[in-house]
């Protein structure tokens, strides 16, 4: 065996183990997220219980206004992170009984979802569509 085919064996064995490390990770935290937790249901569950709930309760410009919020996501992850977001928005809007999906509901929703190091992506989207910031501040904060 040539000693380029050897190296050749030993980087490919690193890419495949790195590669299916890299899988069995995303793998592994859906599944805890699939654990059902003291309540009888897991965290995805929640979120396709709010999702559901007020499914009816947004308007094409409110779903369009979620898709421009996430469009900063990689492709890849872009569903789960709309399905997250989503589902804390409808939690917000159930909370405070709202009727219909708002604006400002999205986007108290979309704070709360997030971790606060993609706050920069939303500040700089809200930025861009003149959208007030100071309301949303202690949000910010947490």
């Amino acid at each position: 065996m040539s000693g380029g085919f050897a190296l050749f064996i030993v980087a490919w064995t690193i890419v495949l183990i790195t590669l299916m490390g890299i899988g069995g990770f995303f793998m592994f935290r859906k599944f805890l997220k699939r654990l059902p937790k003291e309540d009888g249901k897991s965290i995805i569950d929640w979120e396709e219980y709010y999702v559901d709930k007020t499914r009816k309760m947004w308007t094409q410009e409110q779903k369009d206004l979620l898709e421009e919020l996430v469009s900063p996501v990689p492709e890849l992850f872009r569903d789960v992170a709309r399905q997250k977001i989503a589902g804390r928005i409808g939690q917000v809007a159930l909370e405070k009984r709202r009727k219909k999906i708002t604006q400002e509901v999205i986007i108290e929703g979309y704070i709360l979802a997030t971790p606060k190091r993609d706050h920069k992506f939303l500040i700089k989207k809200l930025e861009e569509k003149n959208i007030d910031l100071e309301p949303y501040q202690p949000l910010f904060d947490r």
